[in-house]
């Protein structure tokens, strides 16, 4: 999102991302201080240092990378709790920095943007967040409401239109996804819409059936734009924790995930994910989440967030 925000917006979302990850940095932070009875960083400690952060859904690849950036220059030296949190943070930054890239359109009109996720992750809320926000920057959206599964998105979607002030394509409960996302792909195109958001089902427990939908999807949108979706975000919940990972698997295998969005930090502390998930597949976290209203989701600041991780 490129959104020119002010700088008493910007400092109250860092306040909310900062509260939002409290449950996340006091369970790694905790773990530190539990097991740092000495002062000098022998094997001992490093093990169990290790074994924090993977508790802490950090995952084993970005926990090894960790200690190791730690014993690099401090093994077998004295060192504090507070300094092992600050090179923690530092090398997390390093890993986040790559991937924390803003979602920015396309000079195509529309731009279009393919949401998919599982049910409960915060799919059709994310799509209402994101048309407020181009919305206020002052582009022209439009919203289509592809998981035509559940009536209950469907409304959902619709009143996050009213709210934002956009068009909404919906259709009656159980008619096909891909039909109505081709429909709001040539209304977006009718009314030189600047992007066009597309709702998508997330029935993970019969895999086969949601990706012969989304290959649908892909296949009768590009009947009009041959090089739609222009961005594929997953959206992903994590309070989920190390589930994120198969999530990435099965929806890359679906579909080219271009980005990720990563919802309810503030009700997790399983924070941590993130950096595994941006160690392992190096995809783009474009924004974050931390709370319900359209200011709770916001660009991913790298350095930020792997500060308030190790609260430092």
């Amino acid at each position: 999102m490129t959104l020119d925000n002010s700088e008493s917006e910007k400092r109250g979302w860092f306040q909310r991302l900062k509260a939002g990850l409290t449950r996340t940095s006091t369970k790694i932070t905790g773990s530190i201080t539990g097991i740092f009875t000495k002062k000098k960083l022998d094997r001992a400690l490093l093990d169990e240092l290790e074994e924090a952060l993977i508790a802490a859904d950090l995952g084993p690849a970005t926990a090894a990378r960790l200690t190791e950036a730690l014993a690099k220059d401090r093994f077998d030296k004295e060192i504090t709790e507070h300094e092992v949190r600050e090179i923690f943070a530092a090398e997390i930054a390093t890993i986040l920095k790559p991937v924390a890239q803003p979602l920015t359109l396309s000079a195509r009109k529309p731009h279009v943007v393919l949401v998919i996720g599982v049910n409960g992750s915060g799919k059709t809320t994310t799509i209402g967040k994101l048309a407020q926000g181009f919305k206020r920057a002052g582009k022209t959206v439009m919203l289509a409401a592809g998981d035509t599964f559940r009536a209950a998105a469907v409304e959902q979607l619709k009143i996050w239109g009213e709210r934002a002030g956009v068009k909404v394509v919906a259709r009656e409960t159980g008619a096909d996804a891909a039909g109505l996302a081709y429909d709001a792909l040539a209304a977006a195109k009718a009314e030189n819409a600047d992007l066009l958001l597309i709702d998508t089902a997330g029935r993970l427990q019969n895999k086969s059936d949601l990706m012969a939908e989304l290959q649908k999807i892909l296949r009768v949108i590009r009947k009009l734009d041959p090089e739609a979706p222009h961005t594929t975000l997953l959206v992903l919940d994590a309070t989920t924790g190390q589930n994120a990972h198969s999530q990435v698997e099965i929806f890359k295998n679906m579909c080219d995930v271009s980005g990720l969005i990563v919802t309810k930090l503030d009700g997790s502390a399983k924070g941590g994910v993130l950096v595994a998930l941006a160690e392992k597949f190096k995809l783009p976290v474009h924004a974050v989440g931390v709370g319900e209203t359209a200011e709770d989701l916001r660009p991913f600041d790298a350095e930020v967030f792997a500060k308030d991780l190790m609260d430092v």
